[in-house]
């Protein structure tokens, strides 16, 4: 029989459902919901957000998920690896997926200490989904080259496969370079914490950074039947097998209208056709099927419940 589905709890965007200051709130509801039965909880970022955040326009029921260019500019991002920490604190078994983790704004060697510490701190919980994002006022105000955000990740990645194997570790590319530093302490795991990759679509890059890296695929949006494939064949062509990636899907709610939050039935009902595609874990927005608090624990026990029964 197979595993039954394993639930990931957005943690991200839920000012509708707690104050966006009240972050012990989140972290309450991360207990409240390993005590369910979620197998993890998600945390987003975003360092700043400058005037284009909501170029394509807002979204129109604030509880909708965050996309690029519907976002207001004030919108509240803690930093998650933060957050992610008290979380950990917190709990005993419920992942931490910090996804995701805009990691060109970072110094490599800052980001895979920080990361190897939140790992090592919750035992080997976490997992990151690094992204170069969408946001250019984001990396002006920071002052990192948008155009070469891809590149800036490529480098990143093999940085922290190095910092984090054995000590000392070197580096010389085309936008970082060192020699002999020790990164420590290490991760909980000799490879690392788990990495997920993901984006609109399976572009060539996202493609080669899932072979030669990935831990898991969590697109933005459902992957065509091709792009599985596709993926398929690059694996196997790297001597790996799909079953090896965690594939992460989701629900979609149905507001009916832009004032309520949705009902969670229809919202779970494709999870049987995902799974079918080999689909193990699925996302899910708590505040866009609920607006009263006090009723979220019922709420995580209801979510699994039904998601046992349809499996």
């Amino acid at each position: 029989m197979a595993d039954a589905p394993r639930m990931v709890l957005v943690l991200s965007e839920n000012w509708t459902l707690t104050p966006p200051r009240d972050l012990r709130a989140l972290v309450r509801m991360a207990v409240e919901a390993e005590d369910a039965g979620f197998d993890a909880v998600m945390l987003s970022e975003h360092v700043v957000l400058g005037r284009s955040a909501d170029a394509e326009g807002r979204m129109a029921n604030p509880r909708e998920y965050a996309l690029p260019g519907n976002q207001p500019p004030e919108m509240p991002w803690p930093s998650s690896l933060v957050l992610l920490s008290a979380i950990a604190a917190a709990t005993s078994r419920i992942r931490l997926a910090a996804a995701a983790i805009i990691a060109p704004l970072r110094h490599p060697l800052a980001l895979a200490k920080d990361l190897a510490t939140l790992d090592l701190l919750s035992e080997g919980r976490l997992v990151v989904q690094p992204t170069v994002s969408w946001h250019r006022d984001e990396y002006d105000a920071l002052g990192v080259p948008f155009g070469k955000r891809g590149k800036l990740l490529d480098e990143q990645l093999e940085i922290w496969r190095g910092a984090w194997a054995e000590s000392p570790t070197r580096y010389k590319g085309r936008f970082y370079e060192f020699d002999d530093v020790w990164v420590e302490p290490k991760p909980y795991r000799p490879d690392g914490p788990r990495l997920w990759f993901g984006g609109q679509t399976l572009h060539p890059p996202l493609l080669r950074r899932l072979v030669e890296y990935g831990h898991g695929f969590h697109p933005l949006g459902r992957p065509t039947p091709e792009e599985l494939e596709l993926l398929r064949a690059a694996l196997a062509e790297a001597g790996r097998d799909i079953s090896e990636l965690e594939l992460v899907g989701g629900t979609r709610a149905n507001f009916p209208d832009e004032r309520s939050p949705a009902p969670l039935e229809p919202a779970l009902d494709s999870i049987p056709e995902q799974r079918e595609q080999g689909f193990t874990s699925f996302c899910i927005k708590p505040s866009q099927f609920l607006d009263d608090a006090s009723r979220f624990g019922e709420w995580c026990r209801e979510v699994i419940r039904r998601v046992e029964a349809l499996a």
